[in-house]
Formats: structure tokens, sequence, C-alpha cells
């Protein structure tokens, strides 16, 4: 899932990433796909709640950024956590410029997981409302793992947090557990009809533009 979705951004920002532009990472974390911006020729600006972000989103949500002065906004698996879609997709909206891209990936299946707050898991037609209806045109939108690769995953996922806890052999057994799972998500992912991955997608990645005002 993680490679797909590195995969997936990659291509996506081959279209809405310029060299020279400026890139806001909006809920950025440890900054993870920093590099892949830079090596773009992008100027990459990092915006989080805390940690040493450039730029620190206000407890509002609001950011301490200019009108229109930002390129691409790059969010990636923020929006699940997010409580106010209003202001958070506002806000990118805000600070983008005119036909300014929104780089954006969030769940469509998959488990709880608070950071520190867990609150949505979305239908492809839903997500395309909710992005549409806060000032975007969604312009590409590409599925990664299927619902057969998901469940198995979720399955992994239980059984390593079991296994991770048992002393000495848990860790061991817990990697090649992990190899094999994998290897059997990435074969059922094969198998899945295209229209049946797209619709039942763990993960969606959503290239955007900023709608005309």
């Amino acid at each position: 899932m993680l490679r797909g979705l590195a995969g997936a951004l990659a291509r996506q920002a081959q279209a809405c990433v310029r060299s020279g532009g400026q890139v806001l990472d909006f809920g950025c974390g440890t900054m993870p796909y920093r590099a892949m911006i830079e090596n773009q020729g992008a100027h990459y600006l990092a915006a989080d709640l805390d940690g040493a972000p450039q730029v620190r989103i206000a407890p509002d949500g609001t950011l301490p950024v200019a009108d229109r002065s930002i390129d691409t906004v790059l969010s990636v698996q923020v929006l699940e956590h997010v409580r106010d879609l209003d202001t958070y997709l506002g806000e990118a909206a805000r600070v983008l410029k005119a036909q300014g891209s929104l780089l954006l990936s969030t769940h469509g299946n998959w488990l709880f997981h608070p950071h520190p707050e867990d609150h949505r898991r979305w239908t492809r037609t839903g997500l395309v409302v909710d992005i549409e209806a806060r000032g975007f045109r969604v312009e590409s939108m590409e599925a990664i793992a299927g619902p057969l690769a998901t469940t198995t995953m979720i399955r992994l996922a239980g059984y390593a947090y079991f296994l991770r806890r048992l002393p000495l052999a848990g860790p061991v057994v817990a990697a090649a557990l992990a190899l094999v799972m994998n290897l059997r998500a990435w074969l059922e992912d094969r198998i899945t009809p295209a229209g049946l991955r797209d619709d039942n997608a763990c993960i969606y990645v959503v290239r955007c533009t900023k709608a005309a005002a």
C-alpha cells in the first residue's frame, strides 16, 4: 500500500508540481514527501500543528499564509483526521493561486487509526462530492489496493499486533508473515477487476484544480 501510494503521488505530482513553484504540505508530519517535491525543483513548505514545521497551523485550522501565494497544496493521509472539512479545504483553496492544484490522498476503507482523531472513510463518489463542494474540480483519481488486498492487509495488521507482543520469536514470525501476506495482497490486487478496485479502494489519490471564483 505504501509503495502504491508513493508511486501514485509521484505520477500525479508530475502533472501539478512545477520547477520553481511553491508547494505547501498541509499536515506534513515527518515530511516523507519533501524529497519528492524538491527533486522536481519546487520549493517545499511544511505546515503542521506541532513539531518544527516552517508554517505553524493555528489552533482554529487556519494558515498564516498569504492568499493566492501557493502553486500546489499537498495533503497526504490527512483528510480523514480533519474535524472541519470546510476550514481545511477552504484554507487550501484560499492560499492557492488561480488554477493552483491540490494533490490529496485519504482513505476509502481502512482500520480506525486516531492521530489524534479519525473521523471519516469515503466512497469514491462521496470523496469527489466533498472536495468539489469546497472550491475544487477533480481532475484525476487513482485507487490504491482493492477490497481483496485490503482485507488481507487488515488481517495482517491484527496478526502482527499479536505476534510482536510475543518474546523472542514473535517479531521474526511477524516479519515472515508480513512478507507472505504482502505478496498475497499484491496478487489479489492484480486479479481484482479494475472497476471493483476503483470503487472499493483502501486509499484514493486525487489531483484537483482550484475552481474559478
